[in-house]
């Protein structure tokens, strides 16, 4: 009997950290364009033929290259902005296979800690054993579920550094609301965790993902969960306020990325507020309530 595409995306698919391979594959498409939004000499290794597999079995697993990078170039932007704004350490949570500290300029005196799982950070090390960072790189294996563990810590590294910004890039969307709202109010708990970085979709582009390449991410329990309907205000009362929201389809138009027929969407202006029913993706910067950076 032939095999299903489902048993195939199943089968590539083992389980949440295998999307770190698919994001990976995306980067070394994208360094390999003449016109590329960002250089990641590193992807194509990392991503291996496992995230080459599984960009081209999954239901869609290629169709959306042009958002997936469109997020990375935004998060690059912005951690440059806040670092010329005097950021002291960043704080990668779920970093899985992003090379930043590899293939960004960064200042040597920074902090930059990525926590992972255990296998997603040891295959990491692996590749990229004979590379140097460009800052002061530590990874913490953490199960980011295990909230005592992560409050531990919030708190150690809270001692650490007087300006802190935190990366969730392509987290979020697998939380729960309740599991969302825990991590912001941890984070938030520590005066010198200043900044976060988040991406964010609306209820109505989660229906569809979950349609096509979500409804096999859930099979092997990996389900896209989050997206809330007030958009970046869900974290005001987690104590976090929105200071930039850029949205992902407008900034990739500007590029010339996504499909013709989604360009034209991508030039209109954007609707102020929660996007709601509207498919909509956007990367945020939130600020820490109190005494933030000074700008």
């Amino acid at each position: 009997m032939a095999e299903t595409q489902t048993g195939k995306a199943q089968a590539v698919v083992r389980n949440i950290s295998d999307t770190a391979r698919w994001a990976a594959y995306f980067r070394a498409q994208e360094s390999a364009r003449p016109d590329a939004l960002f250089r990641d000499p590193y992807a194509e290794r990392l991503a291996g033929q496992q995230g080459v597999d599984i960009a081209h079995t999954l239901p869609e697993g290629n169709k959306h290259a042009w958002a997936w990078v469109t997020r990375t170039y935004l998060f690059d932007q912005l951690i440059t902005q806040e670092l010329e704004h005097g950021v002291d350490l960043v704080l990668n949570l779920a970093a899985g296979l992003d090379a930043r500290p590899y293939r960004m300029k960064l200042p040597a005196s920074l902090q930059w800690i990525e926590v992972d799982l255990p296998e997603i950070l040891t295959y990491k090390e692996g590749i990229l054993a004979n590379e140097k960072s460009t800052c002061a790189l530590e990874r913490v294996r953490l199960d980011l579920a295990d909230g005592d563990a992560r409050r531990a810590l919030v708190a150690k590294l809270d001692q650490r550094a007087k300006k802190i910004l935190v990366l969730t890039e392509g987290l979020l969307i697998y939380l729960s609301a309740e599991e969302a709202a825990a991590l912001a109010r941890d984070l938030a708990s520590a005066a010198n965790f200043q900044r976060w970085i988040i991406d964010l979709a609306s209820p109505g582009l989660l229906r569809m993902m979950q349609r096509t390449t979500g409804k096999h991410l859930s099979e092997v329990g990996a389900p896209f969960k989050f997206a809330p309907a007030e958009g970046p205000a869900f974290f005001s009362a987690q104590g976090w306020e929105q200071m930039e929201v850029k949205g992902i389809l407008k900034t990739a138009t500007q590029f010339k990325r996504p499909p013709f027929f989604l360009r034209l969407f991508g030039h209109l202006p954007e609707k102020k507020g929660p996007a709601g029913n509207r498919p909509w993706s956007g990367v945020c910067l939130l600020k820490r309530r109190g005494n933030g950076l000074k700008k």
